[in-house]
């Protein structure tokens, strides 16, 4: 490393790691980091509002591209739309919950190395639609959940999209990490198209695709047997009339 390099800006990963396993307020902690991070680099105040200023109006538009689909969907929400998907996917009796996530699981990972990755995400897709889904399938077959069981079902749900997106957006030529990589290893004097790095990516993101659909896979017997050794709900005792309450 040259001796030149100073490696005092980095003291900023040191505060937003402390930030988060502290659990301060997210946005407290970025801002915090980029000012600590600014400083160690020798920025004045003035640099450091401008290196903001800049970046806020790079990434303007943004906020108006995130708003709007999630303005969507809480109004859709709030007309019903989590029910009416639990209540479509209940007319299907043989679909079940593994079944389900694993057609999401194929469906995103497919989409993210088209790089359409704007397709799911927690609050588009998981939350409203494939959350409810699944719940409504396992319903179907189970019948009424208990919160354990419900929550659960919301986690893998919003797991099985982070893997389809993870693995997936690592297959398009196109996607930062696989920029990164090719820009990191012309750097160190070694010459990879871009192409090579995504190909490369198909066996990680197969396997990945594999192991997740195999624990989906086993959801169901896993739901059919817990739901089968919970105890009964007990019946409410009702005072009798004219007794004591």
């Amino acid at each position: 490393m040259a001796p030149d390099v100073s490696l005092w800006p980095l003291i900023g990963v040191a505060v937003i790691i402390a930030g988060f396993v502290l659990r301060f307020n997210p946005m407290i902690v970025v801002i915090g980091a980029a000012i600590v991070t600014a400083f160690a680099a020798g920025f004045g105040v003035v640099a450091t509002l401008t290196a903001i200023g800049t970046g806020f109006l790079k990434t303007r538009n943004l906020t108006l591209a995130i708003l709007l689909p999630l303005a969507t969907i809480g109004l859709l929400e709030r007309h019903g739309l989590r029910q009416h998907a639990q209540g479509w996917i209940q007319k299907f009796r043989n679909a079940t919950a593994g079944q389900l996530l694993i057609v999401y699981l194929a469906v995103r990972e497919l989409a993210a190395a088209l790089g359409l990755t704007g397709l799911g995400g927690h609050a588009v897709m998981v939350r409203p639609l494939i959350a409810p889904m699944t719940e409504g399938a396992a319903e179907a077959r189970h019948g009424k959940l208990p919160d354990r069981i419900r929550y659960r079902l919301r986690a893998l749900a919003a797991a099985t999209d982070n893997v389809g997106l993870f693995f997936g957006e690592d297959i398009f030529v196109a996607f930062g990490a696989v920029v990164l990589i090719t820009t990191f290893l012309k750097e160190a004097g070694i010459a990879v198209e871009p192409l090579k790095v995504a190909f490369w990516g198909l066996p990680t993101a197969g396997v990945a695709f594999v192991v997740h659909a195999i624990r989906l896979w086993r959801l169901d017997a896993a739901l059919a047997r817990e739901m089968r050794d919970a105890p009964a709900p007990e019946a409410p005792v009702l005072a009798k009339e004219g007794g004591a309450a």
